[in-house]
């Protein structure tokens, strides 16, 4: 791609005032043995043999904004919503254990919108997650945790952006395949896991557009600021 990650990221944070730093993800088709592995051990297995080294997948992207590392498809075996939408787990591996069933018994998911849940295409030997400012290897999605006046942002500067809801993990399988920039509002599934503040949201650009997107995200950015001066300042006439 030859994209100047560390800049770029540099570029998004700045424009956004993001808090939490971008993550890169790449899904890999081999082994990579140049990136360290998530070391934290294994969790006892579920009733339903469920098992991993996070509650989610997206307990990852939380260890990802401060360090790189690699992790194997075992690694997010505890949550079978993740391991399905990130292409390591099929429906049917995935469709008698426990987890799923208290989703679809709660009302939580139907079995007829499963289906249609985005998901990557190809199984992934092993996934890579770290700051984009320090990725190792060209990544295939740009993860971004957003409040409402970033993702505000990102709206008008994004044209086609998706806004999505639960579960919160397909964004990444919607930005990876389809190539487009998807944002999330978030799922209590995800929220209960990672910890995430009610404020925060998601968005998952795709890395092979990211030059573009951030150009467009900066000039939105600074128009943004010029208006919100601008109302600010006629504001005044009200006090």
């Amino acid at each position: 791609m030859n994209n100047d990650w560390n800049a770029l990221a540099s570029m998004i944070t700045d424009a956004l005032h993001l808090d939490v730093a971008p993550v890169a993800i790449t899904f890999a088709e081999e082994e990579v043995t140049d990136v360290s592995s998530f070391d934290a051990p294994m969790s006892v297995s579920a009733s339903d043999g469920r098992s991993g080294r996070v509650p989610a997948g997206c307990v990852f992207w939380v260890h990802a904004a401060t360090r790189t590392f690699s992790t194997t498809p075992a690694d997010h075996g505890n949550c079978s919503v993740g391991s399905l939408t990130h292409g390591l787990k099929s429906l049917d591996d995935v469709g008698g254990n426990e987890d799923v069933s208290e989703l679809l018994s709660s009302g939580w998911v139907t079995m007829d919108m499963v289906p249609t849940i985005p998901t990557v295409k190809e199984r992934p030997v092993s996934i890579i997650y770290g700051p984009l400012a320090e990725t190792p290897i060209d990544p295939d999605v740009v993860l971004l945790r957003v409040n409402g006046r970033q993702l505000m942002v990102l709206s008008d500067a994004i044209p086609g952006l998706r806004i999505e809801g639960k579960p919160q993990c397909h964004i990444v399988a919607v930005a990876k395949e389809q190539g487009i920039a998807a944002a999330s509002v978030g799922c209590a599934l995800s929220r209960a896991r990672t910890g995430m503040q009610s404020h925060e949201m998601t968005c998952a650009l795709p890395a092979s557009k990211l030059s573009e997107i951030v150009r467009s995200i900066v000039a939105t950015a600074e128009v943004d600021g010029v208006v919100a001066k601008y109302a600010a300042k006629d504001a005044r006439r009200f006090v």
